[in-house]
């Protein structure tokens, strides 16, 4: 909503009366609760930051979570370490074995994928989950390492109330259709691209 910076006092708490008018009506009609598809893509930074924000809120809820990683898994994230003080309601699987260009071999990293899929799904379908974070699995279904209709029909027929989360670049369109919620994080300036900066801990990892 642009606002005219020169209205008068008046002329602005008239307006935005009418503001809070049509935000009241919009809350009042959206009363249904369902479990949502959310899909995080682009080719900027904060998919999984993002994400994990969704997963540190349904903690405090006191929810419980899975997290499976699809591709990382080499190293240990430091949002493992601070998120372990909530082990009864969250289970942490980093199921990759680092970037495919670190991998170098393909077959593995199919199978791993597809092990993560069965994880995930298991978790999906655990009525005891309210939240399900997928982290990279976008990268897997780009790659072909899973097959995207497989996954596409998965998440149609989920629990009513089961929220799943899907990060990652390239996100096909099939996934894009059945989702509830599509972020698409836009790359404008990258400090390792042009500066040469490093991934640095706090802000990467």
């Amino acid at each position: 909503m642009t606002i005219d910076t020169n209205l008068s006092a008046e002329k602005y708490q008239q307006k935005m009366q009418r503001r809070k008018e049509i935000q009241e009506k919009r809350l009042a009609e959206a009363s249904k609760e369902k479990g949502l598809i959310i899909v995080n893509t682009g080719n900027g930074k904060g998919k999984t930051t993002a994400a994990l924000g969704m997963v540190v809120r349904s903690l405090g809820h006191g929810f419980k979570v899975a997290i499976i990683q699809f591709i990382k898994g080499a190293w240990e994230p430091a949002e493992k370490a601070v998120l372990s003080q909530w082990e009864s309601q969250l289970d942490f699987l980093a199921m990759g074995e680092g970037f495919t260009w670190e991998t170098q071999d393909r077959d593995r990293d199919i199978l791993k994928a597809e092990q993560a899929w069965e994880t995930a799904i298991s978790f999906i379908n655990n009525l005891d989950y309210q939240l399900v974070l997928l982290d990279e699995i976008n990268v897997a279904l780009k790659l072909g390492y899973l097959s995207a209709e497989n996954v596409v029909k998965a998440l149609e027929n989920k629990p009513e109330q089961t929220h799943v989360i899907l990060t990652g670049r390239g996100a096909p369109t099939k996934l894009l259709e059945i989702a509830d919620l599509v972020t698409e994080m836009k790359l404008i300036k990258h400090p390792f691209k042009e500066q040469g900066v490093k991934a640095q801990p706090g802000i990467e990892f």
